[in-house]
């Protein structure tokens, strides 16, 4: 009898190649080289640095018995407190019916994705798997080009020349602010005249507010203010909660999608089944708000604020160009000015130039490449989070509201932050004197 051939791979050609997520590739990559013994500067994942707040984790506990099979689109009294939250937060009309809760909002771009069929728009440069997502499900993406000049920006303009190429295709548009990876957001006035244009073409907007709690200014105003009928506003525990690792997203519908939500729904039930019971359970606190979870995000603003400024302000010192941030805890920064010195080393794609100052410095960053920008050119962004978060929030409280943050304190209280930035400034300023390595 022949011998039997050997199993052979037969992967989806959608995912065969595909590598692992980014952000997750070089978080993993960090860990193994501390492990080793190398001092890293963990500014790759984008994790809140902050605890999830007390009365959130109480809760929790308190139900960690809750053991049950939660409806497809979640507990009932959790969604009807996320459409409170955004009525009491920013006037929008939700109720519970109109709300979605899954499994991170991740997951819930992904089923979205794979039951609306259309184009999927996504502004560059852009969060890591928007793109990744659409690939293995088999979707068409239109790259939506943007200027440094505008901070990474959708203009009104630029939208409406895609769209009038093939004004009757169905298309998804995805605006996430304040920005991974850029930290700029948009104006009443920018956010309204894109609107228009969607409007225009009947174009489906996915908010992705998974940081508009983290607005430095705390005055987040969602794109469903101007666009009701065609929004669907994500958003989820992990950044403005500290709770990334507890996978709880939320989408809120308007009435004109509800036959979206549905298929989601039906999605859902064949894929996650439900969200993790004491989860929803324990964020229906977090929804609730209360005088701790206010607290616990005026701080957060503040520390954030004041790390994003003392990081620019160095960074624009050494010769980048990049202008303060609004919210969220990325930079997204440029070497074009010291191209010629980088290119004389070698180094001339934006993944050259992460590997090499990983080797260099030990500051893991990752290349504008991953957010869809083109490989030659040398953008890379920052996740400002290798502080501890506890001990920051404590001493922000402890200090007079409503001032701003001693000079010294990012340096203080945030330090790991501050020496990477100050290790990468020292690293260009070398090409100078002495090539890097």
């Amino acid at each position: 009898m022949p011998d039997k051939p050997g199993l052979t791979s037969h992967l989806n050609l959608n995912v065969r190649g595909l590598p692992i997520s980014a952000t997750l590739g070089i978080n993993e990559r960090s860990h193994e080289l501390i492990r080793q013994g190398r001092q890293i500067f963990k500014l790759g994942l984008g994790q809140s640095p902050f605890p999830v707040p007390e009365v959130v984790v109480n809760e929790l506990r308190i139900n960690a018995h809750q053991k049950d099979y939660l409806p497809v689109l979640g507990l009932p009294e959790l969604r009807t407190a996320v459409a409170d939250y955004y009525h009491r937060t920013q006037g929008l009309h939700f109720a519970g019916e109109d709300v979605m809760i899954g499994p991170g909002s991740k997951e819930l771009m992904f089923i979205l994705q794979l039951v609306y069929y259309g184009e999927l728009v996504i502004p560059t440069p852009s969060w890591v798997s928007y793109a990744p997502q659409a690939h293995i499900i088999g979707r068409q993406i239109k790259w939506l080009e943007t200027d440094a000049s505008n901070h990474w920006k959708v203009t009104p303009q630029n939208l409406s020349r895609l769209c009038a190429s093939d004004p009757d295709r169905p298309r998804l548009i995805i605006l996430n602010y304040p920005s991974n990876p850029h930290g700029y957001t948009y104006s009443n006035d920018e956010l309204a005249a894109i609107a228009e244009v969607a409007r225009e073409y009947r174009m489906l907007v996915l908010a992705d507010e998974i940081y508009g709690e983290v607005n430095f200014r705390g005055d987040h105003t969602s794109i469903a203010q101007f666009y009701p009928e065609g929004t669907i506003v994500s958003s989820g525990l992990s950044k403005w909660c500290g709770a990334g690792g507890w996978r709880l997203g939320t989408f809120a519908f308007p009435a004109e999608l509800q036959w979206l939500k549905h298929a989601m729904a039906t999605a859902a039930s064949e894929t996650y089944t439900s969200t993790s019971a004491p989860i929803q359970y324990a964020a229906i606190k977090a929804f609730q708000g209360g005088p701790e979870i206010d607290e616990y995000l005026i701080q957060s603003r503040r520390v954030l604020a004041h790390l994003s400024d003392t990081l620019v302000s160095r960074l624009h010192a050494a010769g980048f160009d990049i202008a303060p941030t609004h919210g969220g805890f990325y930079l997204f920064l440029d070497f074009e000015a010291f191209r010629p010195e980088l290119a004389s080393q070698g180094l001339v794609d934006s993944v050259a130039l992460c590997e090499q100052l990983l080797n260099d410095t030990g500051v893991a960053l990752l290349p504008g490449v991953a957010f869809g920008r083109p490989l030659g050119e040398l953008t890379v962004r920052i996740a400002f989070v290798d502080f501890d978060g506890s001990a920051a929030l404590a001493a922000a409280s402890a200090l007079p509201a409503g001032q701003p943050l001693p000079a010294d304190f990012s340096a203080r209280y945030c330090t790991n932050c501050v020496t990477a930035i100050e290790q990468i400034c020292r690293w260009v300023a070398g090409f100078s004197t002495t090539p890097p390595g």
